[in-house]
């Protein structure tokens, strides 16, 4: 997937049998009762949006495949990385960030409102959340991050000092949608190592 910038994906009702292996007029039928979101060409042809289609995948529990795994990741802007910290440290963390991953574009959300409004907005590919950035439930946040198909399945990186909600450690149950989790201070060689080693599954698991 190109990183030069999210682009809109539409499918056609056979691309979408193929899909999910299905003949064609099954899902003619899945639009035609409301269970698919579509839209009709001026030739009356039925078209779906990648962010519909990846909701319809998951809520029928279809997301294995190498194809819906790619509808899903489409939802997502992937030359964007979003920091979610305290103000007075954003910008050190995107300077940091900008020298080591050059290729992306870097924004920052300094509470957990703003988190939410640019996360729905920008989709960003991957999103660093400090974990003591106060005013929310992170586990909660995460989870929907992850779960709902329309945010199109981002990497989430976890920054804490171990105090907060989410200790550092991946296999505390809390931690079931973190990707990564990063100490204070951030150690920036190994955040490079973390995205480039989510670069790597993101192109296996598209090419699959």
């Amino acid at each position: 997937m190109s990183k030069g910038g999210r682009r809109v994906r539409i499918f056609s009702a056979l691309e979408v049998a193929n899909i999910c292996g299905v003949v064609n007029q099954t899902a003619i039928n899945w639009i035609r009762n409301g269970h698919l979101k579509a839209f009709t060409t001026p030739g009356g042809q039925y078209r779906i949006y990648a962010k519909d289609l990846a909701s319809f995948l998951e809520k029928r529990g279809m997301g294995a495949s190498g194809d819906v795994l790619q509808v899903m990741m489409e939802n997502a802007n992937w030359n964007t990385f979003l920091i979610s910290a305290e103000p007075s440290i954003c910008e050190h963390i995107m300077r940091e960030i900008g020298a080591i991953l050059p290729e992306y574009s870097v924004i920052y959300a300094g509470d957990w409102f703003e988190t939410g409004r640019k996360i729905t907005e920008e989709k960003p590919g991957y999103i660093l959340l400090d974990a003591e950035l106060p005013g929310a439930d992170v586990s909660g946040i995460v989870q929907t991050i992850k779960e709902d198909p329309f945010f199109g399945k981002p990497f989430v990186i976890l920054l804490t000092d171990g105090s907060a909600q989410l200790k550092g450690n991946l296999s505390d149950p809390r931690n079931k949608y973190v990707d990564a989790i990063l100490s204070k201070p951030m150690d920036m060689e190994k955040l490079k190592a973390s995205v480039k080693g989510f670069e790597q599954h993101l192109t296996a698991a598209i090419t699959a």
